[in-house]
């Protein structure tokens, strides 16, 4: 007899998991709204209006990748059973190696069909804005916070993202004392916004000529870059805008003209700045569509009806509130606060595989 017991029940068990998450996407009215926009693109006026077109071949690539991986593992969990069949009635040996490997597929692919279901916030499908900020400690922190810079440029690399840098702040010494990214791609912000807060490092300081540990901190901030046509109303005279020459990389015209934009919202206290284009009107533009997804956020968090509910002041850096530690020395540990998630290889993470704490946190916010 061959070993097969361990896979009694494994279809339906799959099967269910796979029923769940149809249920969570609402696979019927998705395979609806497919139609519909099917509909939209075989229309002869279609393409009169570039920026719509655009708009509704994304969304409908998006819901069609959903409606084909459900099919696409409902015909897995088929062909696994017919593999546990034909191994049954064969006795064949051979089979239980495809066997345990299409098992071990199938559950990781479900795993990560769920994770995209738990995406259902009103922007999670947004690219998204990310900020890091060093904290009090010098050259430390400074290094620290370019060490989480690289580590969330290889993931979005990994994910296939688009990457560019909006606006930063290096130090003439070593690190930088901010930046501020623009992650384009489908669901960046649904997956980013886990990592919102103080980020901690423990470690042996390469600054530190007595060889002793330090701890520094820096501060991840998460905002949905929103479309161009979404209509926020901010009052203009709400907002303090300044020019500033560009420190960053991108040539002498870019240090020499005052083209880099910073806008503040007095009445939230909320900053952003951009000095990403030699431009101060694309600059501007940028910028805007910071704020406007700051306050989208903000507006979310504070359960209003109106951006002008949210009084007082916003501060971007809550000290002393960590997610995550990140441990060096004497041990190497990175474990996240939230979740208690932990990864000994520390190098690992540092080089950008991050997915097994934003999925666990979705995972966590989800049963909240």
């Amino acid at each position: 007899m061959l070993e097969l017991e361990k896979y009694n029940g494994v279809v339906d068990s799959f099967r269910k998991r796979l029923d769940e998450v149809g249920v969570s996407l609402d696979l019927s009215s998705l395979k609806d709204k497919f139609k519909e926009l099917e509909k939209e693109m075989s229309q002869p006026d279609f393409w009169n209006d570039n920026n719509r077109a655009q708009d509704i071949i994304q969304r409908s690539n998006v819901i069609k990748e959903k409606i084909d991986e459900h099919e696409s593992l409902s015909d897995e969990i088929d062909d696994l059973e017919v593999l546990l069949v034909l191994a049954e009635e064969e006795q064949d040996k051979t089979l239980l190696e495809d066997i345990e490997e299409k098992t071990k597929e199938i559950d990781n692919r479900l795993d990560e069909f769920r994770i995209k279901t738990l995406l259902s916030g009103e922007y999670d499908n947004n690219s998204a804005i990310l900020s890091i900020n060093s904290g009090a400690g010098g050259l430390e922190a400074q290094d620290w916070a370019e060490m989480l810079l690289r580590m969330y440029s290889r993931w979005a690399e990994r994910k296939g993202y688009k990457l560019s840098t909006l606006d930063i702040l290096p130090d003439t010494e070593a690190g930088i004392k901010s930046v501020t990214l623009s992650i384009k791609g489908e669901n960046a912000y649904g997956y980013l916004k886990s990592e919102k807060g103080v980020h901690r490092l423990v470690r042996i300081s390469p600054f530190d000529s007595s060889g002793r540990r330090h701890t520094s901190f820096a501060s991840v901030d998460i905002m949905p870059e929103l479309d161009d046509d979404l209509d926020i109303d901010i009052n203009t005279s709400d907002l303090r805008i300044d020019t500033y020459r560009a420190s960053g990389a991108g040539g002498q015209h870019v240090n020499t003209t005052d083209s880099a934009i910073r806008i503040t919202h007095v009445p939230t206290g909320v900053v952003v700045q951009c000095q990403s284009e030699r431009s101060q009107h694309k600059n501007k533009a940028t910028a805007m569509k910071m704020l406007q997804g700051k306050l989208i956020e903000l507006k979310e968090m504070e359960q209003k009806e109106k951006i002008e509910d949210i009084q007082g002041n916003y501060n971007q850096i809550s000290w002393g509130s960590q997610i995550r530690s990140y441990v060096f020395h004497p041990y190497n540990l990175v474990k996240d606060h939230r979740t208690n998630v932990e990864e000994g290889n520390t190098d690992k993470v540092m080089d950008g595989d991050i997915d097994k704490f934003i999925n666990a946190y979705l995972k966590y916010k989800a049963m909240k």
